[in-house]
This record gives structure tokens, C-alpha cells and sequence, in this order.
């Protein structure tokens, strides 16, 4: 394989899902509700263009169309999505729709990158997936059908930005590869979100400080982080790192929101983290023998 991650690079790259986990909790405690395409600008614009001031470096004309197509998947898609999921489902089933992703990135790295299907992959994430489904869903969570399919369309937008990062990897930092795309996904949802939203009301400080958090902590440090284990892991094993997301929205929720915990989700917990470890295993290269 070109690429021999370690396992710093796999706990590292895990700290990103394990952060947006805690998006879900943000948006429908701290944000208002019912502008799901401003807030993705206003998460997304003001994080990218300061990564801009900061690395004072432009993509060359040839890559526009690139970061263009990326920004839209990674960002403009996937966050305007998620923000419709996190507003009409509760945190973990939300969660649970971006678990779908794993699976679809094993076959479009199959069909764009040319990646074998490995059948130990192909069962970690379907086995992340059951875990997911015993860990968030329950005879009491509310399926609203708008909010399924933006969970399920932000998942095959994650899942294509992410073979498609890995497929077009520039000479340049995950530092500034995440800027660019940052910037790009918020100048495209700027003429979309004016003109299917109507203006957002006054921001209150609580409003500010989920904002603050989403674009700094949960777009700027986390995509960096992201972007970095997608250019030295494998897309289907990174993909399943995906699954610690909804962990963090269950325990966010048990922590902050006073949910319970039962015994069926402590085993979906262990389930999830034995398909994360047994994906990476599967996609490492064999040792060789003397």
C-alpha cells in the first residue's frame, strides 16, 4: 500500500468524529432554528477565510474547479444537510444516517480510486452500523422522513468528499487544503442561503458562542485533523472513524441532557469501537514472512 498509518495517526484523526458528535448537541441547544443554509455559511466562511489570513496562500487556477467540487461535498452539502438532520431528529439518530457513509465509501473507492473491496472492511462497517443502531435507536425515536433523507444525502456527500480528497491530494499542508475548502463550500452556500432563507434575526450571545465553537473548534481544528488521516489512511478504515460521532452525541445526552443509558447501548458502544479497531487491522498490509 502507498500509505503505512500508524496508530497516532488513527487516534488522531479519530478526535475530529468524536468532536462533531457534539455539533448535534450545539445546533439544537445554542442555534436557532429554521436557517440550517446560513448557519452552514456562517460555520464554514468565517473559519475559511481566517485559515486564509493565516496561511496567505491561494489554490492555483488549475485547482479551483477541484476545491470547488470539494468544498461543495465536504461543506456546503454535508453541513447544510446535517443542520436540516440535526433540527427535525434527535442527536444520536442523526448521528446514526452519517454511519451510512462508511459503507458508501467503500464502493466509491472501489469505483473512483480503484481500491479493492475488502470483505473484512465491508463487515466493519456494517457491524459499526448495528452498533450505531443499538446505541441511538430506541421504540421512542421520532423518524421524521425530511429528516432522513438529509441525514442519508449528507452521507453520501461526506462519502464522496471523502474518496474525492483522497483521489486529488495537493503539494500543499492539511492546514491550507482545509482552508480552501472552508472557503469555498461558504462562498458557494452565500447566493443559495440568500435566497431560500430569509434573514437571520439578531444573534444572541449563546447563538454567538455555538457559532464560535462550530466554526473554530468544530470546522477549522477538526477538518485539518480530518484532512490529514484521509491523505495517510485508507478512505473505507478513516471512513469508519465516522462512528464515533454518535457515541459523543449518546453521552452528550446522558451528560448534559439527563438521557439514560441502558445495557443495549453499552453494548452498541462496544460493538462500534470493535469495528473501528478490526477495519484498521483489515486494510494494514500483511508482514511478511523470512
Amino acid at each position: 500500500m502507498e500509505n503505512k498509518p500508524t496508530w497516532p495517526d488513527v487516534l488522531v484523526t479519530g478526535i475530529a468524529p468524536a468532536i462533531w458528535g457534539s455539533s448535534y448537541y450545539v445546533t439544537s441547544e445554542f442555534l436557532p432554528e429554521g436557517y440550517p443554509l446560513t448557519l452552514a455559511v456562517l460555520r464554514a466562511l468565517p473559519a475559511g477565510l481566517l485559515l486564509l489570513l493565516i496561511i496567505r496562500r491561494l489554490p492555483p487556477v488549475n485547482w479551483w474547479g477541484r476545491i470547488l467540487i470539494l468544498g461543495g461535498l465536504n461543506f456546503a452539502a454535508f453541513w447544510s444537510l446535517m443542520f436540516v438532520a440535526a433540527f427535525t431528529l434527535p442527536g444520536g439518530v442523526a448521528a446514526t444516517l452519517v454511519g451510512i457513509q462508511a459503507i458508501t465509501v467503500i464502493f466509491l473507492a472501489r469505483l473512483v480510486l480503484g481500491a479493492p473491496v475488502v470483505a473484512l472492511a465491508l463487515v466493519s462497517a456494517l457491524g459499526g452500523l448495528g452498533g450505531v443502531t443499538l446505541l441511538v435507536l430506541t421504540p421512542s425515536s421520532s423518524l421524521d422522513p425530511i429528516g432522513v433523507a438529509a441525514g442519508v444525502g449528507g452521507a453520501i456527500a461526506m462519502a464522496a468528499g471523502t474518496v474525492m480528497t483522497r483521489k486529488w491530494r495537493p503539494p500543499v499542508s492539511p492546514l491550507t487544503f482545509t482552508a480552501w475548502q472552508l472557503t469555498a463550500g461558504g462562498i458557494l452556500l452565500v447566493p443559495v442561503a440568500a435566497w431560500f432563507e430569509p434573514p437571520l434575526p439578531a444573534l444572541t450571545t449563546v447563538n454567538v458562542m455555538g457559532l464560535v465553537y462550530l466554526g473554530g473548534i468544530g470546522a477549522a481544528l477538526t477538518y485539518f485533523l480530518w484532512f490529514r488521516g484521509v491523505a495517510r489512511i485508507e478512505p473505507s478504515a478513516v471512513s469508519t472513524l465516522g462512528f464515533l460521532s454518535p457515541v459523543t452525541a449518546v453521552i452528550l445526552g446522558w451528560a448534559l441532557l439527563g438521557q439514560t443509558l441502558t445495557p443495549l447501548q453499552g453494548l452498541g458502544t462496544f460493538v462500534i469501537l470493535a469495528s473501528i479497531w478490526t477495519s484498521q487491522h483489515a486494510m494494514r498490509p500483511a508482514r511478511r514472512t523470512p
